[in-house]
């Protein structure tokens, strides 16, 4: 089975929330592994292309494309994401991976972590990865008048921009050439992640890889129908 890759590169700070902070330091917490990496769980990732696809899915209706092509679209995105409520046999036929930093920058830190030879000031700490890849940013809400209000100032860590993440992409059945023209454009079309994303945060830019080659985001377009089209 060929492996697909979703990648995705921060353009912006970027808060991978994970609902809760840390009392008296920030009030939105990154989510993180063991090792102090941040990294978008694979639910949230998959449920973010998910609304991407229902976007993309109305304005084919929009354009008025032919009954029977946007009829392929709509299988594509049962076979992509599944259907609310199916049955078993209806579940989505694509399992979407953790989206996390390259796998040796994390063995490698784990390893220097683990390294008990080291003198314990200059080992390496959970903690001080997690600081390296992030910072805090604070914000307060403002008056009519344009002064803060009170008690309303909030602090989120965010993830520095141009990291780049990775995220593996599994099927259970073969896909078609629609369904992965499909995903494609779904992750061509992502532009915001995480928290804050309607305040300029989160902006990224995703990619849908083939192995290690870019498939062709743009391998299979609607036709717009009537007119003779």
């Amino acid at each position: 089975m060929s492996k697909y890759t979703l990648e995705m590169t921060l353009k912006s700070d970027t808060t991978f929330g994970r609902g809760d902070g840390v009392a008296g330091l920030i009030d939105a917490e990154v989510e993180h592994d063991e090792c102090g990496l941040p990294f978008l769980r694979g639910r949230a990732l998959k449920g973010l292309l998910a609304e991407e696809c229902a976007s993309l899915l109305f304005s084919f209706q929009q354009q008025k494309v032919e009954e029977k092509e946007l009829e392929e679209w709509h299988k594509a995105a049962d076979f992509l994401f599944g259907k609310p409520g199916s049955s078993l046999d209806d579940d989505a036929k694509m399992f979407v991976g953790d989206c996390k930093l390259p796998d040796d920058l994390h063995d490698a830190i784990a390893a220097a972590i683990a390294d008990e030879t080291i003198q314990e000031t200059n080992r390496f700490h959970a903690e001080d990865v997690l600081k390296s890849l992030t910072t805090i940013r604070r914000q307060t809400a403002m008056t009519e008048k344009g002064s803060p209000k009170e008690n309303s100032l909030r602090s989120m860590r965010v993830v520095l921009r141009e990291n780049t993440f990775t995220s593996d992409v599994v099927f259970s059945e073969i896909p078609n050439e629609t369904a992965l023209d499909l995903l494609n454009l779904c992750a061509k079309s992502l532009r915001r992640v995480g928290l804050g994303r309607n305040r300029g945060r989160g902006k990224v830019v995703v990619r849908f890889l083939e192995g290690t080659n870019e498939s062709d985001c743009f391998g299979k377009l609607p036709k717009q129908g009537g007119q003779g089209q």
